[in-house]
This record gives structure tokens, C-alpha cells and sequence, in this order.
């Protein structure tokens, strides 16, 4: 699939920032996304035990069954400091890669990690749902940024993610009793139906099914 080359790759830390701040006016968060998700990817990566080599992983499923339909795996060297609010530019160049080598684009990418729910308003979700025009969205198994109660212990329960007054995403319950997950918007899909497809995706687990298998796969693991 494609994927738009609309920077290179930075080495420092204000570059990168930059970058966010530039490319930042392109999200698009008023379009409500696809009503109808035939290919959904999950994208994860993991990191060697020294910290210097990353592998990403990209899995597409059908949406409907849940059923692989692709799947990718790249490892790249590490080129970017670790820097919260930056993780992006360790990861991005591994996860385009993966993304260039499908032969099939989806219609959805649920990433591990955020989107609108983050300083600048430009997460790992943000960026690649720019590159790829795509509807994005991105799942945390952890709060990064702002304020949220805790919600209802029921599956589909959700309260507000709030930072600096805006919202910027969702804690949402995927499982009755198990932990939340934390939904932001990426790009081109609204946050109503970003939740919506996060419950339609998650029928057994806490985390949607495309970046548990994503997850899995970057680990070396079937």
C-alpha cells in the first residue's frame, strides 16, 4: 500500500518536534470514518532487549470474522532517542515500511498507542493516519495525557479524557471487570465511532483484536 513521504526521518529532538507542529493542521477529527470496515490492521512493535533494534508488525483482519488476511513484519535499528511525546519517530520508520510492503490497503488502522491524546495533539495515530490518509485511531493500555474518571465496571462504559479543558479521548471499558483501555482519535474517524469499532473488535479480550495479533507477531509469537 501506499504511504505519503511527507518528511524524512529526523535525528534530533526539535526536528521531530517540528515536525508534529507542521504536519499537526492535516488531521482531520470532523469526518465520522468509513461506515462500513471490510480490512482492519493492527499495528505494533516491539523493541530488542538492548533497546536497539525495534520490530514492528502489521496484521490485517477481516473485520467481520477476525480472520488474518495479511501480515507483516519488519526490524529496523533504532535511529531516535527515547523521548516521551516522540515515540513516534522510534517506531514510524519500521511500522511505513510494514505498511509499504501490504499488498492490500485496509479500510481502518487501529495502532497501539495515541493519537489527539497527546501534548501536542499529535500522536503515533496522528501521524500515521496523515501518512497514509487513512482512518486512524489509537488504543493505550495506559493513560499519557490529562484527567479521566473512572468508568462503570460494564463493557461499553466510558467516561472523557480531559486535558487543558479539551477532550481528547476516551477511557472505555472493553471487557466487564478488566481494566480500561484509553481511545483517541488518529485521523478521518470520529470518536463515537472510534469507540464503536474498539468494542466491535475486542469480542474476548481487553485489547482489540488486530493489536493483540500485531502485538504477538512483533514478539515473535503466533
Amino acid at each position: 500500500m501506499r504511504v505519503r513521504r511527507l518528511h524524512d526521518w529526523p535525528a534530533a529532538i526539535p526536528e521531530a518536534e517540528a515536525i508534529q507542529e507542521r504536519l499537526r493542521p492535516l488531521v482531520v477529527l470532523d469526518d465520522p470514518g468509513p461506515e462500513n470496515v471490510e480490512l482492519v490492521a493492527g499495528l505494533d512493535v516491539a523493541y530488542s532487549a538492548g533497546d536497539d533494534q525495534v520490530t514492528a508488525a502489521v496484521v490485517v483482519l477481516d473485520a467481520r470474522t477476525l480472520e488474518v488476511a495479511e501480515q507483516v513484519v519488519v526490524s529496523r535499528p533504532v535511529r531516535f532517542p527515547y523521548v516521551p511525546g516522540l515515540f513516534a519517530f522510534r517506531e514510524l520508520p519500521a511500522l511505513v515500511e510494514a505498511l509499504e510492503k501490504l499488498t492490500v490497503t485496509p479500510d481502518l488502522l487501529v495502532c497501539d498507542g495515541y493519537g489527539l491524546a497527546h501534548p501536542r495533539r499529535f500522536g503515533l495515530a496522528c501521524h500515521l493516519g496523515v501518512l497514509t490518509d487513512l482512518p486512524t485511531l489509537g488504543v493505550g493500555k495506559t493513560a499519557f495525557v490529562g484527567t479521566y474518571e473512572v468508568p462503570g465496571t460494564e463493557r461499553g462504559s466510558w467516561s472523557p479524557i480531559v486535558d487543558g479543558g479539551e477532550v481528547v479521548g476516551r477511557s472505555l471499558r472493553t471487557q466487564t471487570g478488566v481494566k480500561p483501555v484509553f481511545v483517541s482519535q488518529g485521523h478521518r474517524v470520529g470518536l463515537d465511532e472510534a469507540c464503536r469499532h474498539v468494542l466491535g473488535l475486542t469480542p474476548k479480550f481487553r485489547l482489540p483484536e488486530p493489536i493483540r495479533r500485531a502485538d504477538r507477531l512483533s514478539r515473535g509469537q503466533s
